[in-house]
């Protein structure tokens, strides 16, 4: 089943952050540590071009750490990109941001304007509410709860916009794209949940086997995917009767567990990966101009 997933308001909010853009002076774009370039939206690296850009990737209590040191370390190869591993909920987290926003803006007689952008339930709302040190944004734990752009003024030196998560039209990238939807970053209609386990069990076979066999009580990680989603089903009770195997009611389990780290500190990629653009990309540009076009009516 090939994953695709982009509602109209997207398109419509795409079209308002070209405008914000051009008044931003430091862009903050929050990415799932576990997945940083696959949750990294290509059109907005477009529209940022050369200005500079604080990569908070969120989530990383739920990341593999030695994996994430080494995304810090390729994204800041960049020219004007600063990256850091947070947990948007952090306290101290708001004066961290501040004082990079400042160091990296141009901007010094009036407050720093910062875009905050990201895919869909990365935690951009939370970071707004934890740097505004109150509620001002909507949180939720479904993606597409804000559905347009807000300013908040911060009164500590910096400024922000809230801006709604955004994907991009065409998720060429099924590997990606079965990462962002492990993730919760893709709407739950848009998939099959029993392919996206599956997914997930393999690369914990790959990269993570003992923390699966540890989380599911397996004696061993051989076989196949689906045998061993079967063995989880049967751990773990899931059975529509007496005998039969709910395979849904598993991979709900299995999604679940690595959504809230219980599966352990899982990373879905490393790098090497394509890099972020320093010079304008003309294959992020055209996705960028095509996105731009999308109508309103763009498909939910």
């Amino acid at each position: 089943m090939a994953i695709g997933w982009y509602p109209g308001h997207m398109a419509t909010a795409l079209r308002e952050l070209k405008t914000v853009m051009n008044r931003t002076d430091v862009v903050i774009e929050v990415v799932d540590a576990r997945l940083p370039e696959s949750s990294a939206n290509p059109v907005l690296r477009e529209l940022r071009g050369q200005r500079p850009c604080i990569v908070l990737m969120n989530k990383s209590d739920l990341a593999d750490g030695a994996v994430t040191r080494q995304w810090v370390r390729h994204f800041e190869k960049s020219a004007g990109v600063s990256a850091l591993p947070v947990d948007a909920r952090e306290s101290q987290l708001a004066r961290k941001v501040v004082k990079l926003c400042q160091t990296l803006s141009p901007q010094t007689k009036r407050a720093c304007r910062a875009l905050v952008v990201g895919i869909p339930n990365v935690g951009k709302s939370t970071l707004i509410n934890t740097l505004a040190g109150k509620t001002v944004a909507l949180v939720g734990n479904k993606p597409a709860v804000t559905r347009e752009t807000k300013y908040v003024e911060l009164r500590n030196g910096v400024d922000v916009w809230d801006s709604p998560g955004m994907l991009w039209p065409h998720l060429k990238d099924q590997t990606a794209a079965h990462r962002l939807a492990a993730s919760g970053a893709i709407g739950e209609n848009a998939y099959d949940i029993t392919e996206i386990a599956l997914f997930l069990i393999e690369h914990m076979v790959q990269a993570y086997p003992k923390l699966l066999m540890a989380r599911f009580k397996l004696e061993s990680v051989e076989g196949t995917s689906l045998a061993l989603l079967e063995a989880i089903a049967r751990h773990r009770a899931c059975f529509i009767r007496k005998g039969d195997v709910d395979f849904e009611r598993a991979a709900h389990l299995v999604t679940q567990d690595f959504r809230t780290g219980k599966l352990g500190h899982v990373s879905l990629e490393a790098p090497p990966a394509p890099s972020i653009a320093v010079e304008p990309d003309p294959a992020a540009s055209n996705e960028a101009e095509a996105a731009l076009a999308q109508p309103d009516e763009a498909a939910s």
